[in-house]
Order: structure tokens, then sequence, then C-alpha cells
């Protein structure tokens, strides 16, 4: 993997802008992949520098994580809860992705699936937000057993390069009943776990091949995507509470349309 300075600070750009926005971050990092004609082989580099957007999560909602474990500390049942809604959502992807993850990278890990994921994905978020009922559900800690599991099942689609983490975890928490705010909070806490995961798969199975330059570039675009996370987050939540998710899914048809159309036609 040779990436130019260039390449690796708009890919890091690209991870901190959309890896919490229901957009797919996998599905634009292989279309700007695609766009600026990156070597093949940067897989490592896309899956470790969304660990740095995922710092971002840890360092905005730090008072709250401290309370966790102070209250896991004291066995406070609301500290006990959130953990385990965290750890009980994370479990499904962990087990899938365990068996199926390498043929699903073999078999759709091409722009075309992105492009056409992401338009589908656009239309199923129109819909949801049309049909989503009432909430019942206003926090981590009171979800239920069933919802966690829930959202755990849906997020599994997200390993569908353009399909998105956070897309598929805050609309199936919609669906399932969670609050707005609460069902992105969620996806934001879920994608923790999710990501320590893939990343320290991901670091193991290339350590081998990762030379001096591999991890510089690696080290620059986890910062450039934790110091643009940190942005966007914040950003998003507003967005969310007054407009809903309307305008990502209209952005998702969009993108996708001009993708697919731009790949078919070059």
């Amino acid at each position: 993997m040779e990436l130019s300075l260039l390449a690796i600070i708009l890919l890091g750009i690209v991870e901190g802008l959309t890896e919490f926005l229901p957009v797919s971050s996998t599905g634009h990092l292989i279309l700007a992949g695609e766009i600026m004609a990156v070597p093949h082989g940067t897989e490592t580099f896309d899956i470790v520098i969304q660990l740095g957007a995922i710092l971002a999560v840890v360092v905005l909602y730090r008072q709250r994580f401290a309370e966790v474990l102070a209250g896991l500390a004291r066995r406070d049942p609301g500290a006990i809860l959130f953990t385990r809604n965290v750890l009980l959502g994370f479990l499904p992807a962990a087990a899938v992705g365990a068996v199926a993850y390498k043929m699903i990278k073999t078999i759709l890990m091409t722009p075309i699936v992105v492009a056409i994921a992401l338009i589908l994905g656009g239309i199923a978020i129109l819909v949801i937000e049309r049909i989503v009922k009432q909430p019942t559900c206003d926090s981590v800690e009171t979800m239920r057993l069933r919802t966690t599991l829930g959202i755990g099942v849906i997020q599994c689609l997200a390993m569908i390069p353009g399909v998105s983490r956070s897309g598929a975890t805050i609309m199936g928490a919609l669906v399932l009943g969670v609050e707005r705010r609460t069902a992105a909070e969620f996806s934001f806490f879920l994608a923790i776990p999710t990501m320590l995961g893939a990343t320290s798969l991901a670091l193991w199975k290339a350590r081998d091949d990762l030379g001096d330059a591999q991890a510089s570039a690696i080290a620059i675009g986890f910062v450039v995507s934790f110091v643009v996370a940190l942005v966007v987050i914040k950003w998003f939540l507003r967005i969310v509470t007054t407009h809903g998710f309307a305008p990502f899914a209209w952005y998702r048809i969009i993108a996708g349309s001009t993708a697919l159309t731009w790949l078919l036609l070059r």
C-alpha cells in the first residue's frame, strides 16, 4: 500500500465525516479510493482509521463512560444495564463477522455494490421515517433485551458495503421504538466494541505486512478522522433532533445515483 499524503488526509476526512452519519463510511472510502485511483491493498488502512473516529465518541462522552465505570464498581443497576445492552448489541455482528466476513469481503466489496446500497438505503430511511411509531424507550439503560438484540442483528446488514453501520443501527432502533437521539447515541456506543474488534483483527492479520510507511499513513489518517469526527458528532445530533434523517436519505440517493452513473459510463 502506497498512499500520497494528500490521499491519506482526504481519506481521513471522508472517514471522520461519514463514520457516524447514516451514509456508510466504508462505502464512501471505497468510492473515494476509486475516484482517486488509490491502489488496492488499503483495507487495513480503511479499517484502522475508523478507530480514530471511534475515539472521538470516547472523548465526547467521557463523562458518561466515567459514570458507567464508577457505577459498575458500585453495582449500580443503570450502569449494569447500559453495559449489558452495548455488549449484547455487539454480539450478533461479532458472531456473523467471524464466520462470514471474508466471504462478504470477497463478493461484495465493489464500487457498484456500494452505489446500489446507497440508493436502496436512502429509500429505506425515507420509508422508515414515515412508518416509525411513537417511541417507547428514551435511554440506553431502559432498552429491553429483545430491542438490544434486534438492533444487533440489524447491524449485521452493515457488513454489506454501502449499507452503513450507523444507518442500520439507528433505523433499526427507531423501528423497535427507540427515541431518535437515544438511537443515535446507542449507535455511537455500539461502534466502540464493534470497531475495536474489527481493528484488532485487521491489525493482527496484517502484522507481518505493516512497514514504517504503512504505519505512518495509518497514524495520520487516524488523527485526521478523529479531529473531523469530533465536529461531525455534535452537528449530527443537532440535525437529527430538528430535521430527522430524511436529509441523509436524499443525500444517499443522489450520491448513489451519481456514483452508479459514473461507474457504468466511465
